[in-house]
């Protein structure tokens, strides 16, 4: 009596390797990117740093949010969403311009927010406002939390780039029918003229066809 065994193919098992790593690395992408830029933007909103500026002789406190300390983090965070997006619009060296676009804002994402942290010119700006002394700088400076949030994000958003420029080829592209390519179009038949609609008589006259539909003898 023979046995056999049933041996998977090595070649299925191949072919099916890449296919489940692009399936597993567009889903991480893309959660890294949108989570990144999300987290990033709502951060920009929120309070980054606080002082007090001496104005007539007493403490004036103050506060500046993220977006007041610096507009670069939610810049980049917008252009990561449209890189996000763009890259299953183009194919080849397009994907990987735009994969490198994601990656590099996300590392921008992660420096201005931690040079932001240190930054105190925006409650120098408001204490020299409050005490009508262009020279007045702000004293007791301290941050929050919120610039190392905005921080993370970048660093989501730069995984998201590294996934797309190390597995971005996997990826599945734009369906072919938005491209225009140049293949013709194949031409839709004419609709029978309809005898009880003269115009469509007369159309199909003007085609050289018969509009009674009899064949030719």
């Amino acid at each position: 009596m023979e046995y056999v065994t049933a041996v998977p193919h090595p070649r299925s098992e191949a072919a099916a390797a890449p296919a489940g790593s692009g399936r597993r690395s567009l889903a991480l992408a893309l959660l890294f990117g949108a989570l990144g830029s999300a987290l990033t933007l709502l951060s920009t909103r929120q309070l980054w740093s606080r002082g007090t500026a001496t104005v007539a002789g007493g403490a004036f406190p103050l506060t500046a949010r993220g977006s007041d300390v610096t507009g670069v983090p939610a810049a980049l965070a917008i252009a990561a969403l449209a890189a996000l997006v763009a890259v299953f619009a183009v194919r080849r060296t397009g994907r990987f311009a735009v994969s490198a676009l994601l990656a590099l804002s996300g590392a921008g994402t992660v420096a201005a927010a931690l040079i932001g942290a240190s930054d105190g010119s925006a409650l120098d700006e408001q204490a020299a406002r409050a005490s009508g002394d262009t020279s007045a700088t702000v004293s007791a400076f301290s941050h929050t939390a919120w610039p190392y949030v905005a921080a993370a994000g970048g660093a989501l958003i730069l995984l998201a780039g590294l996934l797309a420029l190390r597995y971005g080829r996997l990826w599945p592209a734009m369906s072919g029918r938005y491209e225009r390519d140049g293949t013709p179009r194949p031409r839709r038949a004419p609709k029978p003229a309809d005898p009880d609609r003269p115009e469509d008589m007369w159309k199909a006259l003007d085609r050289g066809e018969d509009p009674t539909g009899a064949d030719p003898a």
